[in-house]
């Protein structure tokens, strides 16, 4: 995707957490509801129904995919792992 319009400091933040999402962000960004769950639960196993949701939140929170997928706050993996009984 091109990113030549993009300014260095949005180019360095591209595909990357800022940092921990803040308590409200969590709850509008990481919240699991049914629709979300039940696409969730036809993955196999619980690291790629983890591995899942994280992105799926990742992408509403970010507006894109990570870059490096393993590069998640821990509030996130926690707050999604929690709703998910993992």
């Amino acid at each position: 995707m091109p990113v030549s319009f993009l300014s260095q400091a949005q180019r360095e933040h591209d595909g990357r957490y800022p940092g921990p999402p803040s308590p409200p962000d969590l709850i509008r960004y990481f919240h699991l509801d049914e629709a979300d769950q039940a696409l969730i639960a036809q993955k196999r196993g619980e690291h790629n129904r983890l591995g899942f949701a994280v992105q799926l939140g990742t992408v509403r929170y970010l507006g894109t995919l990570l870059e490096d997928p393993l590069a998640v706050p821990l509030v996130v993996l926690q707050t999604l792992a929690k709703q998910l009984h993992i």
